[in-house]
């Protein structure tokens, strides 16, 4: 949902609008299907999630990445152990707009929790929205 949300947020954009957002997980397994509640949740959102599928976050996606956003504290420092030479672009999508939390992941929740989380990345999203493209920005200078 947050790739999605945030691709959206982009779009808004007009000057970032081609900028690309992929999600990835740390411990998934490829080729699963967005869950149903997460189709439900996008939908009202105007947004088709049948199409998307899980796929394990790669070293060559870390090293392409201009910024990483995790949801929670132990994906940040997975990466950051799996991934050392790109801890620099790796932060928590709370810490954008602070403080720094773990998002609850609402897998094999309620439709309920689907739409809390959907909401609570919303406004994450929004409220970090000009941090996000200050750090993307930066890292593609560097």
């Amino acid at each position: 949902m947050a790739e999605v949300l945030l691709q959206m947020r982009l779009a808004r954009d007009k000057a970032r609008e081609d900028w690309y957002v992929h999600s990835a997980g740390v411990w998934t397994t490829d080729g699963r299907p967005a869950s149903k509640h997460g189709i439900e949740e996008m939908a009202q959102r105007g947004i088709n999630l049948r199409d998307h599928y899980s796929r394990n976050v790669t070293r060559e996606m870390m090293v392409e990445a201009s910024l990483v956003l995790t949801m929670t504290h132990a994906h940040a420092e997975a990466l950051n152990a799996a991934f050392p030479d790109c801890a620099h672009k790796v932060y928590l999508l709370s810490e954008m707009s602070e403080p720094a939390y773990d998002i609850q992941d609402p897998y094999g929740g309620t439709r309920t929790e689907y739409a809390y989380t959907a909401k609570e990345l919303e406004q994450l999203i929004e409220k970090g929205y000009e941090r996000i493209v200050a750090l993307v920005e930066k890292n593609e200078s560097d």
